[in-house]
Order: C-alpha cells, then sequence, then structure tokens
C-alpha cells in the first residue's frame, strides 16, 4: 500500500545483509539449492515479485532494462530483447546476470516507490529514475565491475545483489571445499592464488555463470583474487 505523506529515503545495506537478503529470498520461494547448482533466476523473478513472467521488449540502445514498480511493489521486469538475439551462452549468461540485477531492485528499492515522494536528493538529477520506474543502461556494468562510483548508489546496490543471487554465499564456500588448502596453527582454510584460476572455471561451469562474475564474486567474498591466499 502506498503510505500517504510519506517520504522515501535513501536506503543502506551492508554487504552481509545483501547476502542474507538474498539466500533468505532464494529459500522462501524454494528456488535455493541444497547444493552448488546454477541458480534459475527468471524463475525466481517470476515467483518472487509474482509478475507472471519476465517481459522482453525492443529498448533504445544502450538500454538493458528496466524495473516498473507500483503501489504494491514491483508490476513488471522488462529485459531488452537485443540480449536474446545472439544465442550464444554468453549471451544468455548475461541475461541472467541483467535479471539478477533488475530483481537486486525489486529486493532493495521497492519500498521506495510505495511511499508517496522521493526526498529532493534522494536520485539527484538522475534521468533514468522516475516515479515508478528504474532505468539501466550499458555504461552500467551488470557483472559488478564499475570504472568508478559514480555516485548512483542504487545501481551500485543492485550490483552487489548479482553475485548474493546467481552465486550464493553458501553454496560457493561448499563448491570450493577441493580448492582449499589449511594454513596456521588453527588450520584455516583458504584458496592458495595458483588455484584461483581453476576455482573460477569450476564455479562458472556449476552456476552458468560467465567467468568474469564469478572472478568478482570471489574477491568480493574472499579478497583480491590476485592475492597469495584467499582468506575464507
Amino acid at each position: 500500500m502506498r503510505v500517504p505523506g510519506g517520504i522515501a529515503r535513501r536506503p543502506y545495506y551492508k554487504d552481509d545483509e545483501i547476502e542474507r537478503i538474498a539466500e533468505t529470498e532464494l529459500d522462501r520461494v524454494g528456488l535455493l539449492p541444497s547444493s552448488p547448482q546454477a541458480i534459475r533466476i527468471e524463475r525466481f523473478v517470476e515467483k518472487r515479485f509474482n509478475i507472471g513472467g519476465v517481459q522482453y521488449e525492443a529498448l533504445p540502445p544502450g538500454v538493458l532494462g528496466y524495473t516498473r514498480f507500483g503501489p504494491n511493489g514491483v508490476e513488471s521486469i522488462v529485459v531488452a530483447r537485443q540480449l536474446t538475439e545472439e544465442e550464444t551462452r554468453v549471451a544468455e549468461r548475461r541475461i541472467n546476470t541483467t535479471l539478477a540485477h533488475e530483481a537486486g531492485h525489486g529486493l532493495l528499492h521497492a519500498h521506495l516507490f510505495v511511499l508517496d515522494r522521493f526526498s529532493d536528493s534522494l536520485f539527484g538529477d538522475e534521468d533514468d529514475v522516475t516515479s515508478d520506474r528504474i532505468l539501466c543502461r550499458d555504461d552500467v556494468d551488470l557483472v559488478g565491475r564499475r570504472r568508478t562510483y559514480d555516485g548512483r548508489w542504487w545501481e551500485y546496490q543492485a550490483n552487489r545483489m548479482i553475485g548474493a543471487l546467481l552465486l550464493p554465499r553458501t553454496l560457493v564456500r561448499v563448491a570450493l571445499e577441493p580448492f582449499l588448502v589449511p594454513t596456521g596453527n588453527l588450520g584455516l582454510p583458504m584458496l592458495p592464488s595458483e588455484r584461483s584460476r581453476d576455482a573460477v572455471r569450476m564455479l562458472s561451469d556449476i552456476f552458468d555463470v560467465n567467468p568474469v562474475v564469478v572472478e568478482i564474486r570471489v574477491q568480493q567474498l574472499f579478497g583480491s583474487a590476485g592475492s597469495s591466499q584467499l582468506v575464507l
């Protein structure tokens, strides 16, 4: 329900909160696997937001998709039809990444659109955010990598949700067990850098995501992939 007189203000999420939200919401609709495997992200979007199905439409050049909101939350998620025309595995995976990004907006930002209005400074002068939608362009890197942080906090948050949904933290840790080695007096598990390339390839195959997404995810969870060891 729309809250009369409510003013939407910028939300803040710690990384651990985003991880918990992703796994809780996947589990809530029965789509968090019991063992490492690909996440059915399109089905998740359909069930979680009760929208019937993802819409694929011809969108202007550079626009990857958008989420439309209404008084009760997410009303539709639209993805650029152009992404379906390449018909390669890389392209299919990018569609899933786009869907995870849009799902991030739905999970983290829908409540902002339930309120009557935004505070003047919430989205600044951003033309891609209106009273009922967030438009996502190709210059926002949907694998989570940003050239520089440009102040679009809503895109940064949605990008963080990509890895949390497509590569759930608990499942990634299970999948990585064969690559881990004990270290230190306590035998804490670590992923040596010399094993990181094979680990990325393995995670890419298991979760059916492009390797660059996995590389960023590993860095998010465990530290720099270029370091000598990744602490779990």
